[in-house]
């Protein structure tokens, strides 16, 4: 088995229980040290579409969304140990829930969007 970043086993259990927000920066801090590894920025973008989600920007999501998409086909369909096979199904499952005519709803209101599916990350072996 590969050995990667301790950040980057750090970044599965956050995701894994819901911490976005930390996904992001723990992805951000690997990435500045090697920006020419776009599967890591597509990971981010699908982390914080998933943060910008749950706080309203609907529209924000949508375009993170698609980004990490285009950003990991060049990876799949195994890199640093995702099956990025079930990481495209999520990111296309998502962005045929996100609402096309919203762009923001009030943080208030979050509860009323619909519910993306649930994505469990976890290492494999290549």
């Amino acid at each position: 088995m590969d050995v990667y970043p301790e950040e980057y086993y750090e970044f599965f259990i956050c995701f894994n229980e819901g911490d976005y927000y930390t996904c992001h920066d723990l992805l951000e801090e690997i990435w500045m040290t090697d920006k020419e590894n776009y599967f890591l920025k597509g990971l981010l973008q699908m982390t914080v579409a998933i943060y910008h989600y749950e706080y309203g920007n609907v529209k924000g999501a949508r375009m993170m969304m698609e980004a990490g998409s285009r950003y990991i086909q060049k990876y799949r369909p195994m890199y640093w140990g995702i099956d990025l096979e079930k990481v495209h199904s999520f990111i296309e499952q998502c962005l045929g829930i996100l609402p096309i005519d919203i762009d923001k709803v009030p943080f208030e209101k979050v509860d009323t969007l619909p519910k993306l599916p649930v994505l469990v990350l976890y290492l494999e072996d290549d």
